[in-house]
């Protein structure tokens, strides 16, 4: 198969597997980029046959082997984007995530550096684009998060990879939903909002649960979707279909998300960029994270 003649929307493989990636590019003919976060790294084959065997990695290993994977996957798609994101807990300083930061950078030549949207990762991310280090905004629940991401990295040079610009702001939906609200509405707000702004941020759809949540961001437009195995298997086995206009969303039992009027050109700091599912989400990952280590 070939990529579908009309689909402007970027297709992303959410997952740290490289074998994953190769049977992707295989069933579709194309794949536009990886994101890969603790989690997914952690549930790669060869850490889980490690821990089943009982052998740990140390931080040095862990880190080893996470450059490993990345390495792997971005000679597989060298013309897109692969994201790398940094180990951060609640402690985590801005400066030690620059450091790391810095670091992944350099393991290969289409990374973008995950941080979580809370300040410290605010306060990286600005140090970061000002050094021409692409980023990707994780863990975002709100309007006012992703606005604050839109404030911090206007400094931003052009984009340096094909198609992709040096920034993605990801909004979680799937976690949304979990918690009884329209996540999907939230990337229609988003999108909404950053029409009013210069357009240096792609917004990548991610936490996608199903090919609905799937069809529906490409109808709404996002930049990107990044979206676990099974679902773009699914897409790829159903002939890579795509939403026409009688396409229909349906979350009947989800409360709808209200689009708020944000002022894009404010501090960054004067965003209230605080939510739970955010903080919970770097609980989770930097504990997947500390499971495989000594």
């Amino acid at each position: 198969m070939n990529r579908p003649t009309d689909l402007k929307t970027k297709i992303f493989l959410d997952g740290g597997d490289p074998e994953e990636t190769k049977e992707i590019i295989k069933l579709l003919g194309f794949l536009d980029g990886q994101t890969t976060n603790p989690t997914l790294i952690s549930k790669n084959p060869n850490a889980q046959k490690r821990l089943k065997e009982g052998n740990k990695f140390t931080k040095e290993e862990i880190f080893e082997f996470y450059k490993s994977v990345v390495k792997e996957i971005s000679s597989i798609i060298p013309q897109g984007s692969v994201s790398v994101e940094v180990y951060a807990d609640s402690k985590t300083t801005s400066y030690e995530m620059i450091k790391q930061g810095k670091e992944f950078f350099k393991w290969i030549p289409n990374a973008h550096i995950k941080y979580p949207t809370t300040h410290e990762g605010l306060s990286a991310a600005q140090a970061s684009v000002e050094e021409d280090v692409r980023v990707n905004m994780t863990l975002v629940f709100s309007q006012e998060q992703a606005g604050a991401v839109y404030a911090v990295t206007k400094e931003t040079n052009d984009p340096s990879l094909v198609g992709l610009k040096n920034v993605f702001v990801s909004p979680f939906i799937g976690r949304l939903d979990d918690k009884g609200q329209n996540g999907m509405d939230l990337i229609k707000n988003i999108l909404e909002m950053y029409k009013n702004g210069d357009g240096h941020v792609d917004v990548l759809t991610a936490s996608v649960r199903s090919l609905e949540h799937f069809l529906f961001a490409i109808s709404l437009g996002s930049d990107i979707i990044t979206a676990p195995f099974n679902i773009l298997k699914e897409w790829g086995e159903k002939g890579m279909p795509l939403p026409d206009q009688n396409f229909v969303y349906e979350a009947p039992n989800l409360s709808p998300i209200d689009y708020q009027k944000i002022d894009l050109n404010k501090d960054w700091t004067g965003f209230n960029i605080k939510h739970e599912l955010t903080d919970t989400g770097v609980e989770r990952f930097s504990t997947d994270w500390n499971e495989l280590i000594k």
